[in-house]
């Protein structure tokens, strides 16, 4: 198997074939390049290795995509996180840590992202 479909099988297995299917309908002659580039690198070569498992890897992108203000990207990754074994627990944590380092507004955003995920999922009491 190729980078490319080791990156699309990879993304199938934490964000779903739905989530596949509408990145390739998205898809068209300008956002080729960078839909190959996140399939390809991203997926298929990053997230591929074997140095860090998937659980490891989802909470650094909660973190980073929380400091970086991406909410679109972090309920796909909150999504793959529940997919490797992140627990709410676990995920509230990384959240509040984020808020001391990324600050509150980060942090709060990223808490509703998370609260409408885990909603979406059953996974909130």
């Amino acid at each position: 198997m190729d980078t490319k479909e080791t990156g699309r099988q990879i993304m199938r297995e934490l964000m779903g074939a739905d989530y596949v299917a509408g990145k390739d309908k998205k898809r068209n002659s300008f956002n080729a390049a960078i839909q190959d580039y996140s399939e390809e690198v991203c997926f298929g070569r990053v997230w591929a290795r074997t140095g860090i498992d998937r659980k490891v890897r989802s909470i650094i992108n909660i973190a980073m995509l929380t400091a970086l203000n991406r909410p679109a990207q972090l309920a796909h990754h909150l999504e793959g996180a529940l997919t490797n074994g992140c627990t709410v627990d676990e995920i509230q944590e990384i959240l509040l840590q984020a808020a001391v380092y990324c600050g509150l507004p980060a942090a709060g955003e990223a808490f509703r992202i998370a609260e409408e995920v885990l909603r979406d999922h059953n996974r909130l009491g």
